[in-house]
């Protein structure tokens, strides 16, 4: 039996983190896996793979129910109580922290995979790839010598019909079975001693209720760039005196800002002009020309319609896949 660690970045099952408590049902039931689930206590997107080092992290449990996943918290740990479906825990941590402390600290010597998501977004292209929390807890699992898996669900319907939650999952069960049975079978697989980690990437898109599903690719990163990431804040507009939750993902943006007050003083008159917030102008990146996508990348394969995998190191670098060529009759598929 595998075990698993569960890990994510958009904490525990809520508006934000929609998907982590149906894909952790599915690996326990559907796979029979052991699951054990440390996820940060609040969202920690756009936050790669930070760890805290000057904070004490702290934790505590939590009680997921079924069907949502919603539940309560215990600062100890305690037997579960009738309709709680496990013990979680909670840390005040970034992902990277949550699973270096879950693969060293609670549970040494006992996962066999890390599977990091799923996100609330996608995470494809080297704009959002270098900068999720999501990826960066499975590169810091890869680099303890774990296996990762990296899952994300791009967002396309607003809002995501529920109807589509379940056969996300499924697909992602197959393609993370998929990835553990045949681990390395890849060319851009475990070779020489190498760690690896894998990038999935899932539209939630109306094709998954197909009977033949979404075509899987095997991906490389899109290599694209950022544009302006924060606004400045007027003089005159007063600052937020409460932090704001960070934006739950890359897909999200265009439509949520965050208010967050980056350590001025709201009651402050003297301000100048050195206040800003981060409002990403990133439209280009979730809504691009096909046109300008290189065939056989992981962003081609979302605006394709389809689910990517990239395989990676854990250096910040794609494994060499051999896949240079932009042909789409050379473009290879996942058979499941």
């Amino acid at each position: 039996m595998v075990s698993v660690l569960l890990v994510n970045d958009d904490g525990p099952p809520g508006p934000e983190s929609p998907y982590v408590y149906g894909l952790f049902h599915h690996l326990t039931h559907a796979l029979g896996w052991t699951v054990k689930v440390v996820l940060p206590s609040s969202q920690k997107s756009w936050i790669g793979k930070a760890y805290h080092i000057t904070e004490i992290t702290k934790g505590g449990y939590y009680y997921p129910c079924h069907p949502d996943g919603k539940g309560n918290t215990s600062a100890v740990s305690r037997p579960l109580k009738e309709g709680e479906s496990a013990e979680w825990i909670l840390l005040d941590g970034t992902p990277a922290t949550c699973a270096n402390i879950a693969l060293h600290n609670l549970y040494p010597g006992q996962i066999d995979l890390v599977i990091s998501g799923p996100n609330f977004g996608r995470n494809s292209s080297a704009a959002f790839t270098l900068s999720s929390g999501t990826i960066g807890a499975a590169m810091s699992s890869a680099l303890s010598g774990i296996r990762s898996i990296a899952v994300s669900y791009g967002n396309v319907l607003r809002p995501t019909p529920t109807n589509l939650f379940e056969p996300a999952h499924v697909l992602s069960g197959k393609i993370i079975q998929n990835l553990w049975e045949h681990w390395g079978e890849d060319p851009g697989g475990l070779r020489n001693g190498e760690v690896d980690l894998y990038n999935v990437n899932i539209p939630m898109i109306q094709k998954l209720l197909d009977k033949d599903g979404l075509v899987v690719y095997w991906t490389n990163i899109w290599r694209n760039s950022y544009q302006r990431l924060f606004k400045p804040i007027p003089q005159s507009q007063p600052l937020a005196t409460k932090p704001a939750i960070p934006p739950p993902g890359p897909d999200t943006l265009a439509k949520t800002e965050s208010t967050t007050n980056y350590g001025v003083d709201a009651s402050s008159d003297s301000i100048g002009n050195l206040a800003f917030k981060f409002a990403p102008d990133i439209q280009q990146l979730i809504t691009p020309a096909i046109s300008t996508i290189p065939i056989g990348s992981d962003g081609w394969a979302i605006a394709q319609g389809a689910a990517s995998i990239t395989a990676l190191r854990a250096s910040f670098a794609e494994a060499d896949t051999n896949n240079a060529s932009r042909d789409i009759a050379q473009v290879r598929t996942m058979k499941l």
